[in-house]
């Protein structure tokens, strides 16, 4: 489902992991939060937060969503009858009508699906991902330039806060 605006009785969703550098390399037109198929060793990683997205993304295959390169570290004391395998394929749970709509826009030249992020949500492991489209080099120089003059405003306040 495409996120729509929070309201201040939403719950507070408790974050796993997040793909910083996704927002760096990607302009996101629409988010879409998808369920995990995962197994019990990995609930229990991620519970450690033993996981990592940066080089995670997204295929359709089948018209099924799954995550590549989402890596979750098997703990050491993980059942000793399984072999876990850290970047495995993993499946995505969304609705057929929305799985039809991304397929069509991924068909658009420069789309792409990409993992934003991993947090709890009644219990269950959820993923944030987004539609989005790349950014070209000079964009990601504007990004660097607005976050260090951000930067620099803040110095600035924080330098003449203590100054009174």
């Amino acid at each position: 489902m495409a996120t729509s605006k929070k309201s201040s009785t939403a719950p507070v969703f408790a974050k796993i992991a997040e793909n910083k550098k996704a927002s760096f390399d990607y302009f996101f037109e629409e988010r879409y939060e998808a369920g995990m198929v995962l197994e019990g060793w990995e609930v229990k990683a991620i519970r450690e937060g033993k996981v990592q997205l940066t080089d995670g993304y997204v295929v359709i295959r089948n018209g099924e969503l799954f995550i590549i390169g989402c890596l979750i570290n098997p703990l050491k004391t993980a059942s000793t009858h399984i072999n876990p395998e850290a970047a495995r394929t993993r499946k995505l749970l969304l609705n057929k009508e929305e799985i039809k709509r991304l397929i069509g826009k991924i068909e658009q030249k420069g789309y792409t699906l990409v993992p934003i992020n991993l947090h709890w949500k009644s219990g269950k492991v959820k993923c944030d991902i987004a539609l989005a489209k790349g950014k070209a080099e000079h964009d990601k120089r504007d990004t660097i330039k607005d976050r260090e003059g951000k930067r620099e405003v803040e110095r600035a306040l924080k330098s003449r806060h203590r100054d009174r």
